[in-house]
């Protein structure tokens, strides 16, 4: 297999489990031509984290950095490599070396925010990656005021301008589609850099749940669309596709949760937007009632989300949302290039510690020893809610 010459990230990971030996072995022959070049370890290091070899691939990373200190892409999968074994500390300042703020950066002129006292200055909090980012993040908006900032602007996607709104320590929502000054605040920040600025650790996560809220106009018009007994489960099964590990992370059709049809005494409410949302009406013998397409935006996802028992979702925003608010969730995680922020092993999320319960994937891949737990939870459901844990 020919290997490119550039260097990889995470984001450039594409390969299928197939190529993934063949890439390892280019890559140590790119080194033997070119024991020096920062690139070739990382790369090589990007993909034996991949295949969860994670002493050797630190070390890959470390030996780029030697090489060349200022080796970005190297500092970054660092990066991922720490976060997901927990190791914050060294991780978030690794984190530091991702690029994907730069439009930020370019916009604003005030000076970005570099861990200064805020007492008495205002802030703007930009946007960054995708919706569950800034929904896990925005929560970093009560430190800034806990630390005397007077006013917080927030900047984020159209689709989530009426749910953050509902942040009590937020002044200003704005949508990235409307004008957004250039200026007028003493400091900007990309919103994924505050947990290296205020610290975080695995033991001081900020975890004020619910921080976000649900309308109540919203609650009760959708509410009136749901069951009126009986549990109620949301379901979402496909994230974006345009997200690099989305052919892991998603499920192949709804039909790979139709195990879960024959529990009794559930009510299941899919909360899919876009892509999977057809496959509804293509799936016999697993009733799902379907308000997902209907929605407009994240406040219309909460509604919903607020008057359910619980969600079970693959990786993607509708289960961050659900945590944000306060509802139980079951998180279905794959285990090729599991995101940093789910860590590497373990049931529970430091970042939504009495809502989340991960459902790992073996390291074979398949999803149906994943339903089958999903399944068998749900079955103990009716012993109480302690089992949503």
């Amino acid at each position: 297999m020919a290997v490119a010459p550039e260097a990889l990230s995470f984001a450039g990971c594409l390969y299928s489990d197939s190529d993934l030996a063949a890439t390892e072995r280019g890559f140590r022959q790119a080194l033997q031509l070119a024991p020096d070049d920062p690139s070739a370890w990382s790369n090589l290091g990007a993909i034996l984290t991949i295949l969860h070899q994670d002493e050797t691939a630190e070390r890959c990373f470390r030996s780029a950095l030697a090489r060349d200190a200022g080796y970005a892409k190297a500092r970054f999968n660092l990066a991922y490599l720490l976060l997901r074994q927990g190791r914050m500390e060294e991780g978030w300042y690794c984190f530091e070396a991702r690029d994907w703020y730069q439009r930020l950066d370019e916009h604003f002129t005030c000076p970005r925010w570099a861990g200064e006292s805020l007492a008495g200055k205002s802030i703007v909090i930009g946007f960054e990656a995708g919706h569950g980012d800034m929904i896990q993040f925005c929560r970093y908006a009560a430190q800034i005021k806990a630390v005397g900032a007077t006013r917080i602007t927030l900047v984020c996607h159209p689709a989530l301008v009426r749910l953050m709104a509902s942040l009590t320590t937020v002044d200003e929502v704005l949508s990235f589609h409307q004008h957004v000054p250039a200026s007028g605040w003493d400091f900007w920040t990309p919103p994924m850099s505050l947990p290296y600025f205020f610290q975080t650790r695995l033991d001081t996560v900020p975890a004020a749940i619910p921080y976000l809220a649900a309308d109540p106009a919203g609650i009760a018009c959708w509410s009136a669309r749901l069951p009126a007994s009986a549990l109620k489960v949301g379901l979402a099964w496909k994230g974006n596709p345009r997200f690099e590990n989305d052919a892991a992370r998603s499920l192949p059709a709804l039909a790979t949760l139709a195990p879960l049809a024959a529990i009794a005494g559930v009510h299941f409410i899919s909360l899919q937007k876009g892509p999977g949302e057809d496959e509804i009406t293509q799936t016999e013998g697993f009733d799902v009632l379907d308000l997902g397409s209907r929605f407009t935006d994240f406040a219309d996802t909460a509604a919903v989300i607020a008057s359910l028992d619980l969600v079970i979702s693959v990786d993607t925003a509708v289960a961050h949302l659900a945590g944000s608010l306060g509802i139980p969730c079951w998180v279905m995680l794959a285990d090729r290039m599991t995101d940093w922020r789910w860590l590497a092993h373990g049931t529970g999320s430091p970042w939504y510690p009495q809502q989340m319960r991960l459902f790992r994937q073996a390291s074979d891949g398949k999803w149906e020893p994943v339903i089958a737990a999903l399944a068998s939870a749900l079955r103990d459901w009716h012993d109480g809610p302690a089992n949503f844990r």
